[in-house]
């Protein structure tokens, strides 16, 4: 991630999880029902009850409440410092904001569907304490600019707490790649055994691609942390605020330089789910992997019964649901990204009451992919590889059969004709049911009287292993390399 002054990861972590705790507990929570709104003099007549209903966003937006109220104290400072609020009159407003945020947190906040939002919630109750005071707060901002800060908040420390987790992830990927650095497997392409690799390499594979992941949600990061506060509803405002002193205040970079873009723009949404779909698509990559060769026809490894479950019905039967409810998440994640993208394609400038649905899909691919993250990381701690069986899938079958097409290479051959050779060898062997492995000598002369004695050295794992020695390669050499780089950088 980017360098930027902020709290440390472990704050950010528990503040978002806080957030996340608290739609938990206040989403199917009851919400009071108070007589409806009528919206100032503009208005002759109440807002149906229907309307409420239908329009409030307070089941699902509850979460952002301690960055409504975090932007919000630094709206007040930067308010004070335009001298628009006095010194007492700030102080005021802070001591009410931090009363709301412990009433939220201790469960005693009382939600109400005339508030249609967590920020009318917040300024609610803020003016309840303190008087028409609070009513001062929202001057020179717009609920449109006020929601495009607390959202980018909240995905700020979000992309933290996702991009912590991954690293949790890969360190027990590096962790089991040392154990069974010994282990060779079959490496496999169109699910067919292809050449042996080092069970440690295949791993190490996914260690790269969660890498990207955080690469990803890192750039996301860098375009997302810019200050939106101070574009108003769509035009700026009329105060002397000082942007800059507001960004200072809440750890931003950067400014957005064009108020319209400002109020509209969702496209750091887009980017981060578009991240959070590749991160998932990852995982149930692995996830397939993993599926596949806990089952009894592979039987490559054996997942921890605590992170399994049995059948209702036959009793042998243990299911990896951990991987298969992750495999089958990536497609929600992927309907997420969808969604957003669908919700954005026809929107003229600036805000469109559309873009309150942003914030579901957003959430719940966040949640997601940190709890995905997550549980992977406690299951392949527990994971163990069957070594036996491993062993047995690579000394069988035809695995070796580039092997032999490499060496008629070397000795002269060029590479098509000598892939046609072994490609009758091998033809030869399945009619005699016989694996490359147990071949003879004089079988191999056969087909190519260029093999000498030194062609039945090829015909091992180990051997095949360690002529794979190039930087990328599943030669122990290398892989024992890039295990040292990673145990260096990641544990």
């Amino acid at each position: 991630m980017p360098q930027r002054r902020t709290n440390n990861s472990a704050s950010q972590s528990r503040s978002h999880s806080k957030a996340r705790a608290s739609l938990t507990t206040t989403k199917n929570s009851p919400v009071s029902s108070q007589p409806t709104k009528l919206w100032g003099g503009r208005f002759k007549t109440r807002t149906h009850q229907l309307v409420e209903r239908f329009t409030t966003s307070l089941p699902f937006d509850q979460r952002l409440y301690p960055y409504d109220i975090q932007g919000s104290i630094a709206h007040c400072k930067t308010l004070h410092h335009a001298k628009v609020l006095t010194r007492k009159e700030c102080q005021t407003i802070i001591q009410g904001l931090e009363k709301v945020l412990r009433e939220i947190q201790r469960g005693r906040f009382e939600f109400r569907n005339e508030d249609e939002d967590i920020h009318m919630s917040i300024e609610r109750r803020l003016t309840q304490l303190i008087g028409p005071l609070g009513g001062k707060l929202h001057t020179g901002r717009s609920r449109n600019d006020q929601v495009a800060l607390d959202l980018r908040l909240y995905v700020r420390e979000a992309l933290t707490t996702v991009s912590s987790g991954l690293r949790e992830l890969q360190k027990a990927l590096i962790v089991q790649a040392r154990r069974y650095i010994h282990v060779i497997m079959p490496g496999y392409t169109h699910l067919q055994r292809a050449q042996p690799v080092l069970f440690a390499h295949h791993v190490l594979a996914y260690v790269d691609m969660f890498e990207r992941d955080k690469g990803r949600l890192s750039d996301a990061l860098t375009r997302l942390n810019v200050l939106p506060l101070g574009a108003g509803a769509l035009a700026g405002t009329n105060y002397p605020i000082d942007r800059k002193f507001t960004a200072k205040l809440l750890d931003f970079p950067a400014v957005t330089t064009n108020s319209l873009d400002t109020v509209s723009d969702r496209d750091f949404v887009v980017e981060v789910l578009n991240a959070c779909s590749l991160l998932m698509m990852h995982l149930s990559r692995i996830s397939e992997e993993f599926i596949l060769w806990s089952s009894q026809e592979f039987q490559f490894i054996e997942m921890s019964d605590s992170f399994c479950t049995g059948s209702s019905m036959m009793p042998q039967k243990k299911n990896p649901d951990v991987a298969e409810l992750v495999r089958g998440k990536t497609g929600r994640v992927y309907g997420h990204l969808m969604s957003v993208l669908t919700t954005l394609k026809g929107l003229p400038l600036s805000y469109n009451r559309d873009l309150q649905e942003d914030k579901e899909p957003l959430f719940d691919a966040l949640d997601t992919v940190t709890d995905s993250v997550t549980i992977y990381a406690e299951l392949i701690k527990r994971l163990k590889v069957r070594q036996d069986v491993m062993a047995e899938a690579v000394q069988s079958g035809l695995l070796f059969a580039t092997e032999l097409a490499d060496y008629l290479v070397r000795k002269g051959i060029p590479f098509r004709e000598a892939h046609a050779i072994i490609g009758n060898l091998v033809g030869y062997c399945t009619a005699q049911k016989k694996d490359l492995a147990h071949i003879t000598l004089t079988e191999l002369r056969s087909h190519s009287s260029r093999f000498s004695k030194d062609a039945s050295a090829l015909l091992s794992p180990e051997g095949a292993i360690q002529r794979k020695a190039q930087i990328g390669g599943t030669a122990r050499i290398q892989v024992e390399k890039r295990l040292r780089v990673l145990e260096k950088r990641l544990l």
